[in-house]
């Protein structure tokens, strides 16, 4: 019994050209699989994250810097290379120091060794680590809408991807109805024992063009259903059933205050980046305060057996350090005035992507509303070509026309079908430009 089921579900699937194990693919569902397969959007997360770790090598600046050293030298008596390190004293000097009277050479430990360690701890810049990280947290930010301008663009061509092969497909079932139309011309002229020469030619006529119409037909399906696969991620030997059909109706849009765009916003961020940069530039040629502590170990010993004993000197400090840049050629006033220009470029850039952008979003609308008011219009012509067509087929049946009126009659619902077609294919696309521009 389930299997009489199934071969019933079969047949009826077949009968209306549906493939039974076809994968049932919805808009939304093409959309987050081509989302997720895309490689621009992979290219701008790691962007984002790349930006993420600068901010890390920015803020590094604000924090305690240790550095450690540890050295051995060996003093070399440069007279006589191979005896111990002595130091000859003048007699006076020896007559000076009471504890040195009668001293005349003293031996110098040639084995040294030191090992210490040094804190740096910034407590003033002047701004320069603070802008510094300020133009890291706005590239962090262009990094972020720049991934939003990547996904709009994405999911437009996602759409316009599924649309298209939707179009395909009904195109295939325009070109299958217009060959059928022409065969049962045929049909009919067997049925009715009139074989007129002429109307036999002009219908084979027909039946030949439409046949390469609808190969062409199935070939532009095929290849943009295995282009849809490749983007969604598909194996393109899996046949698809796409689930969504075009609309008969469509809302009406009004035009509206566009928001911050994507775009708009990476240039906003841009601006203030190179704004932080010029001031972190301009804090170069100012002084940093930093608190310093340092500790230092030093041993020495004539014998190098005897270097690392436990009669080693030991020293520390605490203090503050000022440093103060004297002259650096300009160099930072040349950088700043650099990045100063930057801003002011990305400044009018943005400017000009305000005006742009905003005409294009209403654009976007009328084309939308302009279409969608052609569309009733549209269907009218296309109806009334359907009934013109189905009066000539009786005429050409009962012998009252000639194959040549049945043809052009046919031709031009073929064109009306594949305008109306067209038209919506259009006013959707309208639709997602609207969105990609706006949502």
């Amino acid at each position: 019994m389930r299997n009489g089921i199934m071969v019933a579900l079969a047949l009826y699937a077949g009968f209306c050209g549906i493939d039974a194990y076809a994968m049932d693919l919805s808009l939304n569902d093409a959309i987050q699989k081509i989302v997720a397969e895309s490689h621009d959007l992979k290219k701008a997360d790691a962007n984002l994250k790349k930006a993420q770790a600068s901010l890390d090598v920015a803020n590094s600046a604000r924090w305690f810097n240790v550095e450690g050293t540890a050295t051995y030298m060996n003093l070399i008596n440069v007279e006589k290379p191979f005896d111990s390190y002595n130091v000859k004293l003048p007699p006076e000097i020896g007559g000076l120091v009471p504890q040195m009277a009668g001293i005349t050479n003293i031996e110098v430990p040639d084995n040294i060794f030191m090992a210490g360690v040094t804190v740096t701890q910034p407590i003033y810049t002047f701004g320069k680590i603070g802008n510094a990280v300020d133009s890291v947290r706005s590239a962090i930010k262009m990094s972020e809408f720049s991934k939003e301008m990547v996904s709009r663009e994405v999911k437009y061509a996602a759409a316009d991807m599924y649309w298209t092969a939707k179009m395909t497909d009904e195109i295939v079932k325009i070109a299958k109805k217009d060959l059928n139309n022409a065969r049962d011309a045929k049909r009919n002229i067997a049925v009715a024992g009139r074989a007129n020469r002429g109307n036999l030619v002009k219908i084979e006529s027909d039946i030949a063009t439409k046949e390469i119409n609808l190969s062409d037909a199935e070939f532009n399906r095929d290849t943009a259903h295995r282009m849809l696969k490749i983007l969604a991620g598909i194996d393109v030997d899996e046949p698809l059933n796409l689930t969504d059909e075009f609309p008969d109706s469509f809302p009406e849009m009004t035009v509206k205050k566009l928001a911050d765009t994507p775009e708009w916003q990476v240039l906003d961020q841009q601006v203030k980046m190179y704004e932080s940069k010029a001031s972190s530039q301009r804090a170069n040629g100012y002084p940093t305060l930093a608190a310093v502590g340092s500790y230092n170990y030093v041993t020495m010993d004539k014998d190098f057996k005897n270097t690392f004993n436990e009669n080693g000197t030991q020293s520390a400090y605490l203090g503050l350090a000022l440093k103060v840049p004297i002259f650096s050629g300009g160099v930072n006033r040349a950088n700043a005035t650099v990045d100063a220009m930057n801003a002011e470029a990305a400044r009018q850039d943005l400017d000009k992507s305000k005006k742009i952008t905003a005409e294009k979003y209403r654009n976007a609308i009328q084309q939308y509303n302009h279409l969608r008011d052609n569309l009733d219009g549209l269907e009218n012509a296309r109806n009334l070509a359907a009934k013109a067509y189905n009066f000539s087929r009786e005429r050409f049946a009962a012998g009252q026309t000639s194959a040549v009126e049945l043809a052009d009659v046919s031709s031009g619902l073929y064109q009306l079908d594949m305008a109306l077609l067209n038209a919506k294919y259009k006013i959707l696309m309208s639709q997602e430009s609207v969105k990609k521009l706006g949502e």
